[in-house]
């Protein structure tokens, strides 16, 4: 058959002919999308695609050097109802009106109760008053608690998801949340709040003060980038870049430590009716500061941490400045330990002025040598010596305290920490009273972290280090930055010098003034200070005097682990750096002492005697538990499932201790005395009281009887002694 190539040659034509302009209309369409409608083509791809938006990075946690959260982001909520939930079309939203009325009815009681029983501050009749009302004006965004501006735990939110209707979804139930995240939150309350510092309620503001803001940008993370795309008719969240949490700041405080102090400090400013009170307690060899209470006194009478007083208050430091001028004149040879000062009757001329020592009307010490006059803080005894070697040329003395860096800025870790103000003979206030006045911690002004540092380089063999609020920075349980121990000084004095202190300081405390600081199961050292405050520019006779009693010290006095300092500023006499100070050292040292401790029970016990130890009072299966562990007999006179709480006391008779079982009344006020804090603060909240305890130890009193008739929401005080 033959072939027709004319035919083939024109479809040819034809097929390149259309594919040409195929090929044309293409590059002609896209020219025109590229140029001509290319602000409709984005507007459109805008309707699919939302802006960018920041994703926010959770903001790292504060632990304790033992790993306890002391700070940390936390999502709140605020909960409401839509009374007039159900389907977009309103035809069907009417037709399940009924049924969603009669679900609404048959649970009313038990959603309300069940309120309660998660807000206990609010009674069931209240939750009943207040939907019904939300009920009848048809609200679609109610807050379902009265208080509307409260904010409720991530916790509590999923508990009250757990309720009837409240965990049908949004369009069925009508339940629905608002949520505040990275919202700041302290486990234990005030601890430390100063310290620890606070974040603006906008957290994307930062931090405020503290370790909060001193390691913001290490806690705070790095924000991410992301958009919204509309995706098969749905919008999905794309990330570009995602965001980084913050690390985990490890902070040196001890929990336990910092409640010790606290505690201590404030019983004593509630007894004398101080104004404000510090205690700071550091580790000797590391400088990790191990506890730091700033109490001030409130208009309300009661004391909260308002400022960073240890870092910060400049006030002239008094007596316990005293062993820094000893220390000088040890150091230069001008004296020794036994060098003796005629004290006279308690009174001295000084240039002009007087010079009294605290018990010139009772006739003065007379003639006493340097380590006594430190152990009864002799005004005289101290400002003659440094008068008489140094007056002549003063520099001499001042350079001297320099050498042992007490006029160092301590370059802390947080904010707002004051700089020692020790003056010069060059300076233009220096007169011929200045340099005797000075000797005795007047006319300078220290801050109390400053004057524990000094006192921790005698307690750590003159080594001066850098008191540290941080040790690490950690994210993802790797170490992101290390806090390693810094040295301000190597060698704050010789060897001779700090012999002869330590032994005059631990001499103090055995021998002198500060016996309230002491301890009989270990050796303390520290010196007492007791100074007027000046009131600026009137003086220290205007009015009302104030005075700051002070004791700064170390423990144990062989082997140093921790030093301290409180410090209390009060209104008016008695003052007393020993009795006042010194009683708050000692409470510290005692507690935080036994704290470590760590026997070998077979050195204390024969093992052929049964020891009867005293039992606390409280849940009994507990006590049970122990007292098998340990294999100390016992006589059980309850019977129960151990499963079950059995509250109850105990009685320690010659050869076994008595378990015996007396269920609380539900109705009424349990009685709490004889058992330690945690038992009674739990079964105290579980009948939905509010405790605030005052002392360490056992319950020895409560404020409501036991047997009285139970009022939600009411405070009841618990005092605990050991």
């Amino acid at each position: 058959m033959a072939v027709n190539k004319k035919n083939i040659m024109t479809r040819y034509f034809f097929v390149v002919l259309l594919l040409g302009l195929v090929g044309i209309a293409i590059v002609v369409k896209g020219g025109m999308i590229m140029f001509a409608e290319r602000q409709y083509w984005h507007d459109v791809a805008d309707r699919f695609v939302k802006e960018n938006k920041q994703l926010s990075p959770n903001r790292g946690n504060i632990l304790s050097s033992d790993g306890k959260l002391m700070a940390s982001s936390l999502p709140e909520y605020k909960i409401f109802m839509d009374f007039m939930s159900g389907e977009k079309d309103e035809k069907r939203r009417k037709k399940d009106q009924h049924r969603r009325d009669s679900i609404w009815k048959a649970n009313f009681d038990s959603i309300c109760i069940g309120l309660h029983q998660i807000f206990p501050e609010v009674s069931v009749a209240t939750f009943k008053s207040h939907l019904r009302k939300g009920r009848e004006m048809k609200s679609r965004s109610y807050n379902i608690l009265p208080n509307r501006s409260k904010r409720i735990s991530y916790i509590q939110y999923k508990e009250v998801k757990r309720l009837p209707v409240f965990k049908m979804n949004r369009y069925k139930g009508g339940f629905h949340e608002q949520s505040f995240s990275n919202q700041r939150k302290r486990p234990f309350g005030t601890l430390a709040a100063q310290t620890l510092g606070r974040v603006y309620a906008d957290t994307a503001m930062g931090a405020r003060n503290g370790i909060e803001l001193a390691f913001d940008t290490l806690l705070k993370g790095e924000y991410g980038i992301g958009h919204r795309q509309k995706v098969l008719n749905k919008y999905m969240d794309i990330v570009d870049r995602p965001q980084i949490d913050g690390c985990d700041i490890i902070s040196t405080l001890d929990v336990g430590m910092q409640d010790i102090c606290e505690k201590a400090l404030v019983d004593k400013l509630k007894e004398i009716n101080a104004n404000v009170g510090v205690a700071v307690l550091m580790e000797v060899a590391t400088g990790e500061v191990k506890a730091i209470v700033n109490m001030m006194k409130a208009g309300d009478g009661n004391y909260y941490e308002m400022n960073s007083n240890a870092i910060s208050d400049m006030l002239e430091p008094g007596s316990t400045f005293k062993t820094a001028s000893i220390m000088v004149a040890l150091e230069d040879g001008k004296i020794t330990p036994d060098t003796e000062v005629d004290t006279g009757n308690g009174i001295m001329l000084m240039h002009g002025s007087k010079m009294r020592d605290h018990n010139w009307h009772r006739g003065g010490y007379g003639k006493i040598d340097v380590t006594r006059i430190l152990e009864v803080s002799s005004n005289i005894g101290v400002s003659y010596l440094i008068d008489k070697y140094y007056k002549d040329n003063p520099q001499k003395f001042v350079d001297g305290l320099k050498r042992m860096s007490i006029d160092q800025p301590l370059h802390l870790q947080i904010g707002g920490e004051g700089k020692p103000n020790i003056k010069g003979p060059k300076e233009r206030y220096f007169a011929k009273t200045t340099l005797p006045w000075m000797s005795i911690g007047y006319e300078t002004q220290v801050p109390p972290m400053n004057i524990l540092t000094f006192y921790n380089a005698i307690a750590n063999n003159g080594v001066m280090v850098r008191p540290k609020f941080v040790k690490a920075a950690v994210r993802d349980g790797e170490v992101v930055k290390e806090y390693p121990t810094e040295v301000i000084n190597p060698q704050i004095c010789s060897e001779r010098t700090l012999t002869q202190i330590r032994e005059i300081l631990r001499r103090v405390v055995s021998d002198g003034l500060a016996k309230p600081a002491g301890n009989k199961q270990f050796s303390v050292s520290g010196k007492t200070g007791t100074a007027q405050i000046s009131q600026g520019a009137a003086g220290y006779k205007s009015g009302r005097v104030n005075y700051l009693v002070s004791f700064c010290g170390y423990f144990p006095s062989e082997a140093p682990k921790y030093s301290c300092i409180v410090s209390i500023q009060k209104p008016g006499l008695p003052a007393s750096g020993g009795l006042m100070a010194g009683s708050v050292f000692g409470k510290i040292a005692e507690r935080v002492y036994a704290k470590d401790l760590r026997f070998d029970i077979r050195n204390a016990i024969d093992s052929t005697t049964n020891v009867i130890p005293s039992v606390k009072t409280g849940e009994m299966n507990q006590a049970l538990l122990v007292l098998n562990q340990l294999d100390i007999p016992h006589q059980k006179e309850f019977s129960g499932s151990k499963n079950k709480e059995q509250w109850g006391h105990t009685q320690a008779a010659p050869s076994a201790v008595i378990l015996q079982h007396k269920e609380p009344d539900s109705g009424t006020v349990p009685s709490v005395v004889g058992m330690g804090a945690k038992d009674a603060v739990y079964l105290l909240e579980s009948r939905g009281l509010k405790v605030r305890l005052n002392g360490v130890g056992r319950v020895k009193s409560q404020s409501i009887a036991g047997g009285s008739r139970i009022t939600k929401g009411q405070t009841i005080a618990l005092t605990l002694r050991q």
